[in-house]
């Protein structure tokens, strides 16, 4: 099976699971920058930046339906071999 397999092949579920990765770690770094003022006692930041931070919630929610996705297709295609 991993010869027929090429390597640069993208399962069912890829694309969500890169996408939620990149919007989690864009919630990262805004949870930073938004907590970061409280520890230099500067200045907190408007609340957008609050509502930024909920991204990492966002991107994890994201990258659990690509692995759904690719579940499901690996149980689809694992029937269909089955047969």
């Amino acid at each position: 099976m991993r010869d027929k397999t090429q390597t640069n092949s993208a399962a069912p579920g890829d694309r969500l699971i890169r996408a939620g990765a990149i919007v989690f770690f864009v919630g990262a770094v805004a949870t930073l920058v938004t907590v970061a003022p409280l520890f230099f006692g500067t200045t907190p930041f408007p609340t957008y930046m609050f509502g930024l931070s909920m991204l990492m919630g966002v991107g994890f929610l994201i990258a659990g339906a690509g692995v759904l996705q690719s579940v499901a297709a690996g149980r689809r295609q694992a029937r269909a071999a089955e047969r």
